[in-house]
Parts: structure tokens; sequence; C-alpha cells
């Protein structure tokens, strides 16, 4: 019989790839919406900084859970 939890969190690992890509949506979600003004922080500059901070986070942790996924 497989082990399905993850050894290291003792979550199952379904949990943390849909957890991982939720949390990715999200991130990239809100940069957008820094970008678009739905966030109205007075200065430009600073919500497309933040904006896009969080949509290349959200990215890298795209990226990440692709490539621990390819590892097993």
């Amino acid at each position: 019989m497989r082990n399905i939890d993850d050894p290291n969190t003792g979550q199952p690992k379904g949990f943390r790839i849909g957890f991982n890509i939720f949390m990715m949506i999200v991130y990239i979600a809100v940069g957008i919406l820094f970008f678009t003004g739905f966030f109205d922080i007075g200065n430009k500059t600073v919500s497309y900084i933040v904006g896009a901070l969080l949509v290349v986070y959200g990215v890298w942790r795209g990226i990440r859970l692709f490539i621990a996924g390819n590892n097993k």
C-alpha cells in the first residue's frame, strides 16, 4: 500500500498541491488587481511595484511546484 502522506508535513500530497495552486492563483490575481488600480493606495509607482512583485512571486510558486512535481 502506498503512503499518500508527505513525510515532511504529515499532510496528504493532494492537499498540499491544491493549496499551492490556490495560493499561486491568489498572488497573481491580487498582483493584477494592483496593476488595474483596484486597490487605491495613492501612488501608482508603488502600486505597480507591489503588483509586479506579487505576480512574480505567484509565478515563482508555480515554477517550484512544477519542478517539485517532476522530480518524483
